[in-house]
């Protein structure tokens, strides 16, 4: 079974502890700043470059693209590059910390509005945001790759997880919530200002948080054998392991989903409602309701298995964002019930997918014995991000397709368009990727015995 040492007995005595709260917090308040930006940018930055900047949606929409797809290129060269990293500091942390400042000033910069004309409008942004998605790979995912040596637990990982994802929905909740109040209040009428000064509120936060993260955390896991470096032998391995192939596609279709609902909603609320300032109240009890739910996450996975709460959470919460389209514009209730519902049941699938991640590369370092934290990451954010900046393009284009005009009444096809873009085609989007889960292989008994093997060659390499 293993290519690199014999299997170790399941009642060898466990390597590392558990983590404790503070690490936990501190390494969560790490997602919080992060979603500063990551929400501004999936919930704003389109109805931002389309409604206040004034540029036209097909060219914003090919702007994220371009932005995305640079955004993956970077994340494999960072992962590369952190995975060669040798610092007092550790591999990751050091990101972090120095990281910290270009990301909240490019994030200022990206939600600032100098009058170039269309061409410089479209220029400007483009630029912006193409180093606003540097900065933030820069940040992140190191940032995403420290819980993978902050324990060899998978379960610790899911709790660690847990509290990332609850301190990000946190920051979601913050952005969602009181990105459209805080933008009317600093701008007094000027939409631009208020949104400019907003981020800088955001960005400061964000310094503090990651210097938090930075301090409180700390990297455990080391690799469990010596072998030479070699980049060849990673990238491999990596398209060798099956598990971690399935996870891509997942990430790719199911960020397709968030990206395209994401950009939609303040369309829906704004056309199809008639109460552009209630999406701001959607947006705060959808993440109400993941925050609620993500604490079953871990006990769930204790008891059924990642993968089967994975698939069964990717068909439900599929269902109720399909069953968006049926309620009229007036039935207010029903829209928010299915909404709720919906997030709930997607909530405890979000800290598994990383949690998945972080086995998927104890699984290539259990069979080949070379160890790529970095480059795991990487290249499954670099998936991620591909879908994420598909999906926004694609809102982008269909707006168009569906003659979408801003700041006008919407015709019967447009407004046809913006339900479509919230319900039916993410429903079905997330739906599938329940398809890819069912070949993921890595179960309990496969954790529990890579755990106890790896910790067993640290031990001996000591």
């Amino acid at each position: 079974m293993n290519t690199v040492a014999s299997a170790t007995p399941l009642d060898q005595k466990q390597t590392y502890a558990a983590l404790s709260f503070k690490e936990k917090l501190g390494y969560g308040l790490g997602d919080t700043a992060s979603h500063f930006v990551w929400d501004m940018v999936g919930f704003w930055l389109l109805f931002f470059y389309t409604d206040v900047y004034k540029i036209p949606a097909a060219a914003a929409g090919t702007i994220m693209l371009i932005a995305r797809f640079w955004d993956m290129a970077i994340d494999p060269v960072i992962g590369i590059v952190s995975d060669r990293t040798q610092t007092r500091w550790g591999k990751f942390r050091p990101y972090i910390l120095f990281g910290a400042v270009p990301y909240a000033v490019l994030s200022i910069l990206t939600f600032t509005t100098p009058n170039f004309g269309e061409t410089g409008k479209i220029i400007y942004a483009g630029a912006t945001y193409v180093l606003l998605m540097t900065a933030y790979a820069a940040v992140n995912l190191p940032y995403s790759s420290l819980a993978a040596v902050m324990s060899s637990d998978t379960y610790e990982r899911a709790g660690l997880n847990t509290y990332r994802f609850i301190c990000a929905f946190i920051g979601q909740f913050v952005v969602t919530g009181l990105a459209l109040t805080l933008a009317k209040y600093f701008g007094g009428g000027d939409k631009a200002q208020g949104f400019q000064y907003t981020v800088i509120v955001f960005g400061i936060l964000s310094l503090v948080f990651f210097f938090i993260t930075f301090v409180t955390t700390k990297e455990r896991v080391q690799p469990s054998t010596t072998l030479p470096s070699s980049l060849k032998e990673d990238v491999k391995n990596l398209f060798k392991n099956r598990p971690w192939i399935i996870l891509a596609c997942v990430g790719i279709i199911s960020f397709i989903m968030f990206a395209i609902q994401n950009a939609a909603i303040a369309y829906y609320f704004k056309y199809y409602i008639g109460q552009e300032d209630s999406v701001q109240w959607f947006n705060v009890i959808g993440t109400v309701a993941l925050i609620v739910a993500l604490p079953l996450s871990k006990p769930l996975a204790k008891r059924f298995g990642n993968r089967n709460v994975f698939i069964a959470s990717s068909i439900f919460s599929g269902l109720f964002f399909i069953a968006l389209y049926l309620p009229g514009a007036n039935n207010i209730v029903a829209i928010y019930v299915l909404n709720i519902l919906a997030k709930m049941a997607y909530a405890p699938a979000v800290p598994l997918l990383w949690t998945m991640i972080a086995d998927s590369s104890d699984y290539s370092e259990w069979k080949s014995g070379r160890r790529a934290t970095g480059l795991y990451f990487s290249a499954a954010t670099f998936a991620q991000k591909a879908g994420w900046g598909i999906g926004a393009a694609i809102a982008g284009w269909l707006l168009t397709v569906f003659h979408y005009v801003p700041n006008a009444t919407q015709s019967a096809s447009a407004l046809l368009g913006i339900k479509l873009l919230v319900s039916v085609i993410p429903g079905a989007l997330y739906m599938s990727c329940a398809l890819f889960m069912i070949f993921y292989t890595i179960d309990a008994k496969t954790t529990d015995q890579m755990k106890l093997d790896l910790d067993a060659r640290r031990e001996s390499a000591r």
